[in-house]
């Protein structure tokens, strides 16, 4: 007897001419492929978004960057005159730099009478500070004016992703044109270190930073007001990564096949059910009439 190699085939067929369609059968059937089509689609949105993900660990991430951190600011000062602006940087490490002057400009505000500041500039990763004063002016004025708009303050690379909504420019739009103006202002920043890796594996270092801020009144030994717009930093041990991610393939079909099995199953269960339950109700009626 030859071997029948159909034997193994557990999809048996039921000839059609055994099979009875049914009204409640063709309802279930055309809801049961429409459920199957919008969880279809909606895993399909999923497999093709990629997702950000976020974690913590303490590292120092740009081990690179020889120690230093890029920072960019922009202010606007309408009450105080170009050539009596200057930033000061100092920090634990020994540096004490007055005036900087490179990667820097300065644009006259309001005919000349105020500026804006504009420069980029690095700070080593320790404790410190930068501010803008008058400081290096090569003469002091008597009432100078430090009332200010930040419109930008950042650390290392700008991260434009839209996924991401972190404080990368907290004092952007920070207004104090309504501040006394012979009041000092100190800005305490809390600067975490921020990695952004895509799918690809290319990897981008920036930083957020927390602030919190006073404003007072600082006199000089000569009894003098010499207000500055202070910027104390310090760097968080935690770092925060994101990373893109995307559903793996294999995972995309497994969830399909779920999909598709289960629906079928369960609603071969219920419409078996409905059947068996219309039938039994179609005896018990035969028999009442008998």
């Amino acid at each position: 007897m030859p071997f029948d190699f159909r034997r193994f085939d557990i999809y048996r067929k039921v000839p059609k001419d055994l099979t009875q369609p049914t009204y409640t059968g063709a309802i279930i059937s055309i809801c049961c492929c429409l459920f199957i089509l919008f969880l279809f689609l909606s895993e399909l949105t999923g497999f093709i978004t990629t997702e950000v993900v976020n974690e913590l660990y303490v590292d120092d991430p740009d081990k690179d960057s020889g120690g230093k951190i890029d920072v960019s600011l922009n202010i606007s000062l309408p009450n105080l005159h170009c050539e009596l602006v200057g930033l000061d940087i100092q920090d634990e490490m020994g540096r004490h730099e007055v005036g900087h002057i490179d990667n820097s400009m300065k644009i006259p505000l309001n005919n000349g009478a105020g500026c804006r500041f504009e420069g980029q500039f690095s700070i080593n990763k320790v404790p410190g500070n930068f501010h803008v004063s008058t400081h290096s002016a090569t003469a002091q004025p008597q009432n100078p004016d430090m009332t200010h708009i930040i419109h930008k303050l950042s650390f290392g690379d700008t991260l434009q992703v839209q996924n991401v909504h972190g404080a990368f420019n907290a004092l952007g739009g920070a207004d104090r044109l309504t501040s006394n103006p012979l009041a000092s202002h100190d800005y305490i920043l809390k600067i975490v270190p921020t990695v952004y890796e895509d799918k690809n594996g290319k990897q981008r270092y920036s930083y957020q930073y927390t602030v919190a801020n006073k404003e007072y009144v600082a006199y000089s030994h000569t009894g003098r007001i010499i207000p500055a717009i202070w910027f104390r930093y310090d760097l968080s041990p935690i770092t925060v990564k994101y990373t893109e991610r995307r559903q793996p393939l294999y995972r995309f079909i497994t969830t399909i096949c779920a999909i598709i099995g289960g629906t079928f199953t369960v609603a071969g269960i219920l419409d078996s059910c409905i059947f068996t339950a219309s039938e039994a109700w179609k005896k018990i009626q035969l028999g009442k009439i008998h």
